[in-house]
């Protein structure tokens, strides 16, 4: 067990903040391809701005779980929603309607996920200085 304390926490660590890296590097460059194939098209569409925003609040949840080490579940949540709409808008023609009526009730339950769980944070936060390690 001592081993594990000294070197295999370490490790860990190392392996987390490298996939971090590697994740935010990855966003990056797929922003840049984004803009790339923006100014190639000499336009900009709506599909193209809902993906940038997706790119965006990868960015964000990669900079909020470096900086204090939790990853909160609304972040994906919120980039759930986003694909979906954005899955929505963009194939909605070629949709049938039970389609259309699956994405539109998993978006709703996903906001409704969303707010539950932020008047959980608010009504029932954790009490301050305790470590849950169960």
């Amino acid at each position: 067990m001592d081993f594990y304390r000294s070197y295999g926490s370490k490790l860990l660590k190392m392996t987390e903040n490298l996939v971090l890296i590697i994740i935010a590097v990855a966003t990056v460059a797929a922003i840049g391809q984004e803009i790339a194939h923006i100014l190639n098209m000499g336009k900009v569409t709506l599909a193209d701005l809902l993906l940038l925003f997706i790119y965006l609040e990868v960015l964000a949840m990669v900079a909020n779980y470096a900086e204090s080490g939790k990853l909160p579940v609304r972040m994906p949540l919120y980039i759930a929603i986003v694909a979906l709409a954005r899955y929505l808008i963009l194939d909605m023609k070629a949709m049938d309607d039970w389609r259309i009526l699956a994405i539109s009730i998993s978006t709703v339950v996903l906001a409704g996920a969303v707010v539950v769980i932020r008047w959980g944070q608010l009504k029932m936060p954790y009490p301050k200085n305790q470590e849950y390690d169960n």
